[in-house]
């Protein structure tokens, strides 16, 4: 908390370095008057950390004096409450708990001083807020009287012995008192009321009672005929108006902005009702659950036409960054024609939390088959390879070919789906930003997941498409070598991915750190021709790393020759085979459906990679 400071959380635990921060600007407001809080930032840290230190590092001369920068759960962290933070800092309590209790911040007096042990306000008192300043004040109920604050609290005032309101019997009661009328009276007994009236001679008691009671029978009919009738009309009107808000809540009349704007393709977008798809996921049941994301729950449903589907329940978007986030995923996505990308069918907005609705991907991800691997379907070599090279096609789609460049943000193995055919699908566009033609970078908050995550970008807090290509190459060494980007059941040296393999391959020792599948089948000039397109991906500088066009034709060069040597040493056992020459059995085709032709490697420049890489 606090403006034009970085704040920055570094841990050395057993010796690994892992560092986070986050840069919130300072709101330029004319006066001080108007600036009624401090900017703020927030950025997601490993739940592992067992130390830390944390440092501020003025980035703005107009960086505010007073700065805060604390640990909490995630849950407790609400930005709506943000303006009164500073007024209970320090906190009486630590926020951050190891068993993820969830504290959460009241900004009322009295809801705050209700639930400490020294409340002021004792029995028969009520606590009201002070309106100019802040705390609170006890006063006594109504019927009440006596001193709030007293340990015994307020005592109940006899208002018969006090006031005498009654013309006939008063009877005190705990917090009021009642009027008895006589036998043979009615009325209400009040010296300002109705007083008590005797019954005409004429009337007896019980025929007056019997009237009354027909009356009231006939009264309580009608009274219960028309609520029912009136409460199907209010239900129906309160489900319309319910939906009508969820709708605004959900970003609706911001969809519909971007609607008009011709933003979104709307024949591709379908809007579903709210009962259809609780129906296709048998009411958001657990056993339809498919998995977990930073943006929400993925559920299996299927519709009543037998269509399979995948519908993101998407997490509370109330704040006004969230909904622009779930939005921006709509438009990102409607926009996005490729076969190696996740398909959106549409969305519904009636709902009390958003939901998305796509194409179902039956293989689950890329992080389980890397892993996880099982012998009944192990991921081969020739299998990685092609995934790398969709993976990349993709990107090099985002980046280049689609109608505005567009930035993932978030390229990890797990936001890497495989479809029925075991093809790669990009997913989880929650965080993607488009951009126009002639803009080189986003100045954004750091987003995105440790060991993923750009350096340069966490130093400058601007995005490039370089900044793709950085993640892209952790999940290409994530291939490679079939282990975590960051993981603490590895050795110490080992935890970091990136620094492990970049070490590796300074050290020449590269291969030995391969999964076994890919050393058993890759060949080794294959394997380490990627292994150098990963290190340029890796590398500090983003300007001096390949684009993802570059290491997609890299990449399909790389395949070629493989296919190649396949297919070479299938013909060893083959009599009166006869292969032609290498350029005719190599063809320069587009295997990503991007359009390239002029940029892909010729079968001389692939025989030249290898050979330089192997030697």
């Amino acid at each position: 908390m606090g403006c034009g400071v970085m704040a920055t959380i570094t841990s050395d635990s057993n010796g690994s370095t892992i560092s986070a921060g986050c840069r919130p600007e300072c709101d330029n407001f004319s006066t001080n008057e108007k600036k009624k809080g401090v900017d703020f930032c927030q950025t997601p840290i490993p739940w592992f950390l067992s130390t830390f230190n944390t440092s501020f590092q003025v980035h703005d001369s107009t960086s505010s004096s007073c700065n805060y920068a604390f640990l909490v759960d995630q849950g407790w962290f609400k930005c709506s409450f943000l303006f009164s933070l500073f007024s209970i800092l320090p906190l009486p309590y630590s926020p951050y708990s190891t068993n993820a209790t969830i504290f959460h911040l009241v900004t009322s007096a009295c809801a705050a001083a209700e639930k400490s042990h020294n409340f002021s306000c004792k029995a028969n008192s009520k606590c009201i807020n002070r309106t100019n300043s802040s705390g609170y004040f006890c006063m006594c109920l109504p019927g009440y009287g006596g001193n709030p604050y007293h340990p015994d609290g307020c005592q109940d005032t006899d208002e018969c012995e006090v006031s005498d309101p009654c013309s006939a019997e008063c009877l005190n009661l705990p917090g009021n008192y009642s009027c008895l009328c006589p036998k043979g009276y009615k009325g209400d007994g009040l010296k300002t009321g109705s007083s008590c009236i005797k019954y005409n001679s004429s009337q007896s008691p019980l025929l007056i009672n019997i009237s009354l009671g027909i009356g009231i029978g006939l009264g309580l009919l009608l009274v219960v005929i028309g609520a029912w009738w009136l409460q199907k009309v209010i239900k129906k009107r309160k489900a319309i108006k319910r939906k009508e808000n969820f709708f605004k809540q959900n970003g609706g009349i911001l969809l519909e902005q971007q609607l008009s704007s011709g933003e979104v393709n709307v024949q591709k977008a379908k809007l579903f009702k709210s009962e259809e798809l609780e129906k296709a996921t048998d009411q958001f049941n657990v056993d339809r659950i498919l998995g977990h994301g930073g943006q929400g729950t993925v559920y299996k449903g299927m519709l009543a036409d037998g269509t399979i589907l995948a519908v993101k329940k998407s997490k509370n978007i109330a704040s006004g960054g969230k909904v622009r986030q779930f939005i921006n995923e709509i438009v990102i996505l409607s926009q996005i024609n490729h076969r190696n990308v996740v398909k959106l069918l549409g969305c519904c907005l009636e709902t009390e939390v958003p939901l998305l609705v796509y194409e179902y991907i039956p293989n689950g991800t890329l992080n389980q088959y890397i892993h996880d691997q099982n012998e009944e379907f192990p991921l081969t070599w020739e299998m990685r390879l092609r995934i790398a090279l969709e993976i990349a096609g993709a990107l090099s789609y985002l980046h280049s070919a689609a109608s505005f460049p567009i930035y993932h943000r978030d390229i990890k193995s797990t936001n890497i789906l495989l479809d029925g055919k075991y093809r790669a699908r990009i997913a989880d566009f929650g965080s993607s930003r488009s951009v126009s033609v002639d803009q080189t970078h986003l100045t954004t908050l750091v987003h995105g997941t440790f060991g993923y995550l750009d350096p340069e970008y966490f130093q400058s807090s601007k995005f490039t498409d370089k900044s793709d290509v950085y993640s892209f190459g952790v999940v290409l060494v994530e291939l490679l070598t079939g282990q975590k980007a960051v993981s603490l059941t590895s050795s110490q040296e080992a935890r970091g991915l990136v620094s492990y393999f970049n070490h590796s391959m300074e050290e020449n020792n590269v291969l030995d750190i391969f999964d076994a599948q890919v050393k058993e089948e890759g060949a080794p000039e294959e394997t380490l021709a990627v292994a150098n397109l990963a290190k340029r991906c890796l590398d500090m500088n983003g300007k001096r790393r390949p684009t993802m066009k570059e290491v997609a034709v890299e990449l399909e060069g790389i395949q070629k020759a493989s296919d190649v040597q396949l297919n070479l040493k299938a013909a060893e056992h083959v009599p009166n085979v006869v292969i032609g020459h290498w350029d005719d059995a190599v063809t320069s085709t587009d295997s990503t459906g991007s359009g390239w032709d002029s940029g892909a490697a010729s079968s001389t420049d692939v025989l030249s990679i290898l050979s330089d890489e192997s030697g």
